[in-house]
């Protein structure tokens, strides 16, 4: 990977690419540090004893943590690309017909997705501010004026539309998918640190009896953040190959071509789409502290979405198993599979073409669903029942959703940009 990397810096093309994506990334993080007009810095140290702040920051990209212009990222936009998504499973005729409709549809369908996102961005940021505010003594707004809240709401409102643009822009002209790529970096500028807090804590501000078992916890997680990754990796570069065979073309090398389907075929969405489902609702409840905080519909809603209790860890689990057999079937989808196959004159061995091809590719990304749901679900989960056995820092109990995330990200990149550096050895062959 690394020698990837080291390669395409020598290549003009993925130089310029490689700059941008980190020019835009520069943008981004100093957005994440410029405050929104009329907050009180001060209270929002009180709000990040709660443990609120790092669960949405998980998926905001950590811009929260400063009530910044970007403090909500891009979670409006994943909130409405699942919205938009599901209406697309047969439940509303135009957005299905959107979906058949190639580059036309996809157009149609990103517009109404940023029109969505306008919409979530707006409450949700009136919800976070209402209940980050019910939640501090001094107050989070300096002036309790409605016109304060809806001026707040806007400005967070066009921070996450830019924070969407520059996404777009990095998924057009730089690496990567934008929105995944301003999640990985949010994530990993948090981690030096979360890693020095978790250090401080187990060993410098440890008593002397104490640092020994410290440094031991300490060691124990690096230790296990090391094999994770490597498991984790092992999973993500894992595929399942399906065999090809051509009638229209004539082979002499007796090779087989064969379909690649990952064993974790939806990647690292469903994680992301999981958060965002759970950290919605958890912010709209927010807004509700103050009036309906002792009733008891607000408690049990509050036990459910939340990823410091067991109900909302197993509701976390299951939405990732969900969205994994979900998300799989759009990344590939078995009936334009079959077509495309017919069109290109091939086929499955031992399959009928048409619907014997579809329903065999559709028993195939059940199974490898299986597998990917219960790895998402693993690494996602375990640390977060770790950290309520062992009462760890709520940091690490988000480690294994930031840690997939981190993961899948890099691995995408490198994928990419060895399919850059093959195409200019090609071309180069070509010429």
């Amino acid at each position: 990977m690394l020698s990837t990397f080291k390669n395409a810096f020598k290549d003009k093309e993925i130089r310029q690419k490689i700059y941008f994506t980190l020019f835009i990334l520069f943008l981004y993080r100093v957005g994440s540090n410029i405050a929104v007009p009329g907050v009180n810095a001060k209270a929002i140290a009180q709000v990040s004893q709660t443990g609120l702040i790092p669960m949405l920051d998980t998926v905001s990209g950590g811009g929260l943590e400063n009530y910044s212009i970007f403090s909500l990222g891009v979670s409006p936009y994943i909130t409405a690309q699942i919205v938009i998504q599901l209406l697309q499973m047969d439940i509303v005729p135009t957005f299905v017909e959107w979906s058949k409709q190639g580059e036309v549809g996809r157009r149609k369908t990103n517009q109404a997705t940023r029109y969505l996102t306008l919409v979530v961005a707006f409450f949700q940021s009136l919800g976070i501010t209402l209940g980050f505010n019910a939640l501090t003594s001094m107050g989070l707004v300096k002036s309790q004026t409605p016109e304060t809240y809806v001026e707040i709401a806007i400005i967070m409102t066009a921070g996450t539309m830019l924070l969407t643009w520059l996404g777009d822009e990095i998924t057009d002209k730089g690496l990567g998918n934008g929105v995944s790529v301003i999640i990985f970096a949010g994530i990993v500028a948090r981690l030096p640190r979360g890693l020095g807090e978790i250090f401080s804590e187990n060993i410098t501000d440890a008593s002397a009896s104490t640092r020994m078992q410290g440094i031991l916890f300490f060691v124990g997680i690096i230790i296990a953040i090391v094999l994770i990754t490597q498991f984790v990796t092992w999973v993500e570069q894992a595929i399942r190959k399906i065999p090809i065979q051509y009638t229209r073309r004539a082979t002499t090398s007796g090779s087989e071509s064969f379909l690649p389907l990952k064993v974790n075929v939806s990647g690292v969405i469903p994680v992301i789409f999981a958060s965002s489902f759970i950290i919605t609702p958890a912010t709209v409840l927010m807004a509700f502290q103050n009036t309906q905080g002792d009733q008891h519909w607000y408690q049990v809603a509050t036990n459910i979405f939340s990823l410091q209790t067991t109900p909302g860890v197993t509701l976390y689990t299951i939405l990732i198993i969900i969205f994994t057999f979900f998300y799989a079937f759009v990344q590939v989808n078995p009936e334009k599979l079959s077509e495309n196959l017919v069109k290109q004159g091939s086929y499955i061995p031992s399959v009928w073409p048409g619907k014997d091809t579809q329903k065999y590719v559709s028993g195939v990304l059940i199974r490898l669903s299986t597998v990917g749901s219960v790895f998402l679900g693993l690494v996602a989960l375990l640390p977060q029942l770790a950290t309520d056995i062992w009462q760890l820092p709520s940091s690490i109990g988000l480690g294994g959703t930031s840690l997939l995330i981190v993961i899948g990200v890099v691995l995408e990149l490198s994928r990419q940009i060895n399919g850059l550096l093959m195409k200019r050895e090609y071309v180069g062959f070509i010429r």
